[in-house]
């Protein structure tokens, strides 16, 4: 019996040595409480609308959105600032920001110039930077999992879409209201 109990002991505590493995690098990011959301939307940026296009949304405190704009067929991290060429008749040295704020309820799109964009824009970068703009507003958990740093790179959108694992035929489509 003394020999049979230290080797008893042994396969005890030898059970909780190898279940107790937290190395989880190598397995993307789950969060069960939250799932990450995305949801596209098109509008035009005007005078009228103050050139802020509105999206309704449903986030904890704890989450983040992200917000990446539509070119071609890629997607582009804002806040990003244009430096627009100069054009006669039209002030130098102009620049437009896409930029955008949220809270628990709401996503607000901006745009926002150092010159007028109801007057001072020519009809092509009205076209290119103000009409029918997509944007792709992604809902995600704000900590990463525990034990483990951030890894992705948010401002890539594939990186993103790849670490939360995210089901892009999945996306819902709107209009900004």
């Amino acid at each position: 019996m003394k020999k049979f109990f230290p080797l008893l002991l042994l396969a005890f505590v030898s059970l909780f040595i190898f279940s107790c493995d937290d190395d989880n690098n190598d397995v993307p990011y789950q969060d069960n409480d939250t799932y990450p959301i995305m949801r596209d939307a098109t509008g035009t940026f005007s005078s009228s609308n103050t050139f802020t296009l509105s999206m309704d949304i449903n986030i904890q405190n704890s989450d983040v959105v992200l917000v990446y704009r539509k070119i071609g067929n890629y997607w582009q991290s804002i806040p990003k600032t244009y430096y627009l060429d100069d054009v006669q008749n039209l002030p130098t040295g102009r620049e437009l920001d896409y930029n955008f704020d949220f809270n628990t309820s709401e996503v607000n799109i901006s745009t926002a110039a150092n010159f007028n964009q109801s007057t001072q824009m020519t009809s092509s970068e009205t076209n290119q930077y103000l009409v029918n703009q997509t944007f792709r507003v992604v809902l995600v958990p704000a900590s990463p999992a525990k034990g483990s740093a951030a890894t992705v790179d948010y401002s890539d959108y594939n990186a993103v879409v790849k670490y939360y694992n995210l089901d892009e035929s999945k996306v819902i489509k709107t209009k900004f209201n």
